[in-house]
C-alpha cells in the first residue's frame, strides 16, 4: 500500500484486513514522505513499513525503488490509499490489473484535486467517491465501485470531504476484497 500522509483509508483497509472473511492482507505500507502519519500507525499495529523521500529523485528511479520494496514484501496488489504522486507508465504497467485507487468524487467527474469545491462550485446534488483499477490515464481506469454522498445545504468542501470520507472507508475494503477474491476464484 502506498500513502502520503495521515494514512485514514490504509487505517480502514488494514482494520478490514483484520476481519476473519477478508481475502487480502497488508504487507506493506511505503510512504514518499518519512513523515508521514500513517508510517507511524502502520508500524504500531505491526505492519511493515518503508520510507523514501522523492525530492532529489527523479520519477522513475523513486517508482523502482517502490516497486522494489513492494515485490520484496510479498505484494501482489497495490492499493493507492492517498498517495499523492503521479506514477511513471512503467509502474503502471508493472502492476497492471493489480493496482487500484479511491478518488473523491464521482467519476469520470472532476478527476484530480479539488474535488469538493468543484462539486460545490458546480451545484451538484451528490459528490462521493470511487474506486477504479488504475492506468496510466490520471484517474481513468475501469470504476470497480462509486458511493454518492448527499451535498447538504451550507455545505463546505470540508464539512463534504469529511462525509466522503466515510463513504471512502466503507467502499474501498470492500472493493480491494472483491478484487482479491475474484482473483482466487474466478468464475
Amino acid at each position: 500500500m502506498l500513502i502520503s500522509g495521515s494514512g485514514t483509508n490504509m487505517a480502514a483497509l488494514l482494520y478490514a484486513s483484520r476481519t476473519a472473511d477478508c481475502p487480502y492482507e497488508i504487507v506493506l505500507v511505503a510512504s514518499n514522505d518519512p513523515a508521514a502519519t500513517g508510517l507511524e500507525l502502520a508500524a504500531a499495529e505491526g505492519v511493515p513499513t518503508f520510507a523514501l523521500p522523492h525530492r532529489g529523485m527523479n520519477r522513475t528511479a523513486h517508482d523502482l525503488a517502490m516497486d522494489t520494496a513492494l515485490r520484496e514484501h510479498g505484494a501482489q496488489y497495490v492499493a493507492l490509499a492517498g498517495y499523492m504522486r503521479i506514477l511513471t507508465a512503467e509502474f503502471v504497467g508493472r502492476w497492471e490489473g493489480r493496482m487500484l485507487n479511491i478518488h473523491p468524487s464521482l467519476l469520470p467527474k472532476y478527476t484530480g484535486l479539488h474535488t469538493h469545491e468543484r462539486a460545490l462550485a458546480a451545484g451538484d446534488t451528490h459528490a462521493g467517491c470511487t474506486v477504479h483499477m488504475v492506468t496510466a490515464e490520471l484517474d481513468d481506469g475501469p470504476a470497480l465501485g462509486q458511493i454518492a454522498v448527499a451535498v447538504l445545504p451550507g455545505d463546505t468542501a470540508g464539512s463534504l470531504a469529511a462525509r466522503v470520507l466515510i463513504a471512502e472507508h466503507q467502499l474501498y475494503s470492500r472493493c480491494l476484497a472483491e478484487l482479491v477474491a475474484g482473483a482466487q476464484n474466478p468464475a
